[in-house]
């Protein structure tokens, strides 16, 4: 087992964040494995960027010096693979609120798709979610969020989106076209094929089935928030659009192939 020096010298452990799991939650299961341990009753321990409740995926968590390597690995570009929604709304741009607002979507084809979602690359301006942990005068937006102050506006920051890919493209059940051309499965894109299984998570009766989806692989830098790319791509198709499952890939040169699942971190650490 790694000496206590050896951990407080450094140490960053990649874990696999479960859905509904927030980011605290899953510091605090490392601090708790980490003191039945050692017996250490103080050591640093923060992660590199905040993951969503409903999210998935890469979070990468510092114990001792590594902690000063947060900034450094929050820099890093990020991969993010999950599911839109289009045709409908939510408050917070994914499933943590029910839907609020329905509207067209038979216009939607693959190819408006690919085109609307390659003119969020490069250096765009993105307003952050108001459900989020944006600061405010100093204070988390989703403080704000859950009052329903409306006075509270968050202002654009410009971000780096890489590349937006669509990866798949299922109709609505309405759809007036549903010919092969304008629709792309999951068989098609072998880069989401080994991550289907943390695809279509949806909690029964919250989607509306009839709505289209579309699949997605976006690369991106620090600070990009992927719910609001979903809310913007939403309005540059003249609909709506919103998260239903979102699992980050990578983080800098750390994957989500290496990643350790909470309940193994002990193992782990009893290995090293």
């Amino acid at each position: 087992m790694l000496s206590p020096e050896h951990l407080q010298a450094g140490l960053v452990l990649p874990l696999d964040k479960p859905r509904q799991w927030t980011s605290f939650q899953a510091v605090n299961k490392v601090k708790s494995v980490v003191r039945n341990l050692y017996g250490l009753k103080k050591f640093k321990i923060g992660h590199a960027g905040t993951l969503d409740p409903l999210a998935t995926g890469l979070l990468l968590v510092c114990l001792g010096k590594a902690t000063k390597n947060i900034p450094r690995l929050q820099d890093g570009d990020k991969v993010y693979t999950g599911t839109l929604v289009l045709g409908a709304t939510t408050p917070c741009f994914d499933l943590e609120r029910p839907v609020d607002r329905f509207f067209p979507y038979d216009h939607i084809t693959l190819s408006m798709l690919q085109e609307k979602a390659a003119e969020f690359t490069g250096t765009i301006l993105q307003v952050p979610p108001l459900f989020s942990a944006v600061k405010i005068d100093g204070q988390r937006a989703y403080e704000y969020a859950r009052t329903d102050d409306p006075t509270v506006t968050i202002l654009p920051k410009p971000v780096l989106v890489h590349s937006f890919e669509i990866t798949a493209f299922r109709p609505g059940e309405n759809h007036n076209d549903l010919n092969s051309q304008n629709t792309l499965t999951i068989q098609d894109s072998p880069s989401l094929q080994k991550n289907q299984k943390n695809l279509y998570q949806h909690p029964l009766g919250v989607v509306p089935q009839q709505l289209p989806q579309a699949d997605f692989r976006i690369q991106c830098g620090k600070g990009t928030y992927i719910r609001s790319l979903a809310r913007d791509l939403g309005e540059a198709l003249g609909s709506g659009a919103f998260l239903s499952a979102l699992r980050r890939e990578q983080v800098g040169a750390y994957s989500v192939d290496n990643a350790l699942p909470p309940d193994g971190v002990q193992d782990y650490l009893m290995k090293l």
